[in-house]
This record gives C-alpha cells, structure tokens and sequence, in this order.
C-alpha cells in the first residue's frame, strides 16, 4: 500500500514539474539586463511576480499589457538593482493575474555615463 502511494505520488510530482516547465528555448537578453522572471514563453502560477535585474547604472520603466506600473508599486533593491512588481488589491493596474498571455515591456535608461536607452519585451503565460 505504501508503494503505491509513494508511485502517485511520483507520478504527480512529475505531471507538475511537465506542466510547469519552461517552454521552448531561453530567449538571450540584451544589455543591460542580467535576467527577468517569468522566463520568456514560460507558464507560472497566479501568484508570480515579474522581476527585472538590470546591471548598477540604469532605471527602468515596465509595462505590464500595455500599462505602466506606478513606480509606487515597484519594490526596487537598490543594491542588486532588482524591480519586483506584482498583482494586489491596491495596485492601479490589476488585482490578480488573469489566465492567459501577458507582455512585460521595459524601457530602460541609462543615468550613468553617456546616455543610452532601450526596451524589451516579453511574454508569458499564467496557467
């Protein structure tokens, strides 16, 4: 009896690491970016929060389906330069992730140095 048990739930913990595993290749990110999350084309949970990590030396704007987040809503830790941003009730954008597709855009700038700037865009699924 024990056996079986134990072979379920391997069989579930299988079919969970399956469905929620990255999709496709891993898209390359440009400068500045030192990584973003959800990876490009991946499914996640409802409750994922996007989080962008650009090297020391720039800002970012981002944009979630076209609207931008108030940068009272954005966590950044300024010594690794991460922006974590995600659904609540009291956010102008949304409240809770809605299944189905969504772009992160992010303009970034650099304020260090000769100016430069750029976007990139996104897009993942919530499952």
């Amino acid at each position: 009896m024990i056996y079986i048990g134990l072979g379920a739930l391997a069989i579930a913990v299988a079919a969970i690491g399956f469905i929620l595993a990255p999709e496709g290749r891993q898209t390359p990110l440009p400068a500045p970016f030192e990584a973003v999350f959800p990876i490009p084309n991946n499914a996640v949970i409802r409750q994922t929060s996007i989080e962008v990590d650009l090297e020391i030396g720039y800002e970012a704007t981002i944009l979630v389906d076209g609207f931008p987040i108030p940068p009272s809503e954005i966590a950044l830790s300024d010594g690794t330069n991460t922006y974590r941003w995600s659904p609540s009730i009291t956010s102008a954008i949304m409240e809770f992730w809605e299944p189905g597709d969504h772009t992160v855009t992010v303009r970034w700038v650099r304020i260090t140095g000769a100016p430069l700037e750029g976007e990139f865009e996104w897009t993942f699924r919530v499952q």
